[in-house]
């Protein structure tokens, strides 16, 4: 557990480094895996979390957090009363997710999808309001929408990650088929899961011998 504090101190002192005034979100979730709720300042851990699988895609276009976050400041400044009701329905949005999550933790249903679906679009709306959008994560939500599914930009959006829900049901010829689609787009995607663990140390007995000749190599 000291390790992991240590680990976790580090971390956050180089995302400081890159974004400034960061939230502590990205080394806390990297350092202990699993989910984490951010609210006020103050990180937490949510317990019950079902098997979700996603697509990541890196559109490869660079951006920088501490600029979007700083221009997100200021259309707060300008237009308080229009940007304050964005930031507290996003704030909504997290709630109703999280329950919704917490449900699929104990009886997930076809119905569970369809709502997070929609909390995905109306999240990726607010986001592009706020002026962290960009044409290139407009045009991966357009070609994941045209296969069916949804999604929206992760991290601080300007370019970067977006993130795709795929539900269960879907066969995985459809899958390949949307991915065959963003890579055409210059995009590159992969398959994951949300709440994978976090920092693990692994013996070199648990190393297959490719990753082990490579170590050896060093």
């Amino acid at each position: 557990m000291e390790d992991l504090e240590l680990i976790n101190k580090w971390a956050f002192q180089g995302e400081r480094m890159i974004h400034g005034n960061p939230s502590g979100v990205d080394n806390s979730i990297s350092t202990w895996g699993g989910a984490l709720r951010y609210q006020q300042g103050k990180i937490s851990s949510i317990k019950r979390l079902p098997a979700l699988k996603i697509l990541l895609t890196n559109t490869k276009v660079p951006r920088s957090t501490k600029a979007l976050v700083a221009s997100v400041r200021s259309r707060l400044l300008k237009f308080p009363e229009i940007v304050a009701p964005l930031l507290t329905s996003i704030n909504a949005i997290s709630l109703e997710c999280e329950r919704t999550l917490e449900e699929m933790a104990s009886a997930p249903a076809p119905e569970h999808y369809l709502v997070l679906e929609e909390l995905i679009d109306i999240n990726q709306h607010h986001l592009n309001a706020l002026g962290v959008g960009h044409a290139s994560l407009d045009q991966l939500c357009q070609v994941t929408m045209a296969h069916g599914l949804h999604s929206k930009l992760t991290g601080a959006g300007g370019g970067g990650c977006g993130i795709t829900l795929l539900r269960p049901d879907l066969e995985q010829p459809k899958v390949e088929a949307m991915k065959q689609a963003l890579t055409s787009c210059g995009f590159d995607c992969w398959e994951t899961s949300i709440g994978a663990p976090g920092i693990s140390i692994h013996s070199a007995a648990s190393l297959d011998t490719q990753v082990q000749r490579a170590l050896d190599g060093l």
